[in-house]
């Protein structure tokens, strides 16, 4: 190898270093730059969303109110008649049994007839 072709040898590195900081300068600024457009966006969304409940809190609230009404009225009497009233049920038509045993509950089975 002579001295002209290391000399070219060199440049073509030294160009293609050159490239790749190029290179790498433009997608750090891509990233800057969808950076900073997501965290606007984001923000953005953020805003509208909390004007958007504090426009429903007051109706929410009155939901609220009414189920701690209603959950503070019941009873454990109450309860357990309709509990009861429901058992009975399940006892007289068994086909509503398969409803019971799919949320847990297993009604005792019904009676045997008397001979």
């Amino acid at each position: 190898m002579n001295d002209s072709e290391t000399n070219q040898t060199n440049s073509e590195l030294v160009n293609q270093v050159e490239a790749l900081r190029r290179q790498i300068f433009i997608l750090m600024l891509a990233l800057v730059v969808i950076s900073s457009t997501l965290a606007t966006y984001l923000w953005y969304q953020s805003h509208v969303m909390s004007k958007s409940v504090d426009g429903i809190k007051p109706q929410a609230m009155q939901v609220i109110q009414a189920y701690k009404q209603v959950n503070t009225s019941l009873n454990q009497a109450s309860l357990s008649n309709f509990v009861s009233q429901i058992t009975a049920y399940a006892i007289a038509h068994p086909e509503f049994r398969p409803v019971l045993q799919k949320y847990g509950w297993n009604p005792p089975p019904p009676a045997a007839p008397k001979k």
